[in-house]
């Protein structure tokens, strides 16, 4: 089990804002995040990340809890978040030297993955720039080939598709395949229920801080009654229609 969530009551402050979560993810699977904003996503993603502490409940990483060796926890995860966390006053080229410190990586290793990543998302020509000069897009694709660089045995991806072009969009899905095939691990928290259906292995759908149901597209399905439905209409369906205008970005 690469990530094991055992009821994790939570959240900012005394006051719960999520309550006895539970969920897992094994190896060689991409599970998908989904609820409105305000549903606990962050807050959920954030208690894994370790920057808060649970009220109650357990978080383990490769059978790990972060208060056990943080170290080895967290550079077991990748983390890209929703808004691009760049340092202005460092080039691409020492994000990515950066992020091979931190993960304990050699330089050439990191920059034989570099390489290849920069490709992709085509910032080969970039590397000597600052983040000043970039658009929140390719700022987002900095954010992407540090996470990628790591190859940890779990990423978690908040929002990945917002700010990117549609190339940049196949360019991370492709990689996110690629490192499932690879039998690592993905948690991806996300808006857009269609691509969650075309490349999620399992969902868990959160509402008002707390699980409302999880399983694979067919488990849903057969717990709803609802054959053949899509993942848009299951969440309409769980939430009792809320959002309805908004059958693709919920």
């Amino acid at each position: 089990m690469v990530l094991n969530i055992d009821k994790l009551t939570g959240g900012y402050s005394k006051t719960a804002v999520i309550h006895d979560i539970s969920f897992d993810i094994k190896s060689g699977e991409i599970i998908g995040l989904i609820g409105l904003n305000g549903s606990g996503k962050s807050t959920t993603i954030k208690h894994i990340l370790g920057l808060l502490h649970p009220h109650k409940g357990s978080i383990e990483v490769n059978g790990i809890q972060i208060d056990e060796d943080t170290e080895k926890y967290r550079r077991d995860l990748a983390y890209i978040p929703e808004s691009p966390i760049l340092y202005e006053e460092l080039t691409l080229k020492e994000h990515i030297n950066m992020t091979a410190m931190a993960y304990g990586l050699d330089e050439s290793t990191a920059w034989e993955r570099a390489d290849r990543l920069l490709k992709v998302f085509r910032l080969d020509d970039k590397v000597n720039m600052f983040p000043t000069h970039f658009s929140k897009g390719m700022k987002q694709k900095v954010m992407l080939i540090c996470a990628f660089i790591a190859e940890p045995d779990l990423y978690i991806i908040d929002e990945p598709f917002l700010g990117l072009d549609p190339l940049g969009i196949e360019s991370l899905i492709e990689l996110m395949v690629e490192e499932r095939d690879k039998n690592r691990s993905i948690l991806m928290s996300t808006h857009i229920l269609s691509t969650a259906e075309r490349y999620c292995n399992r969902y868990v759908i959160l509402d008002d801080g707390r699980v409302l149901a999880s399983g694979t597209i067919e488990e849903l399905r057969e717990q709803m009654n609802m054959p053949g439905a899509s993942l848009d209409d299951l969440y309409l369906s769980l939430t009792g229609g809320a959002g309805s205008n908004e059958s693709t970005s919920v």
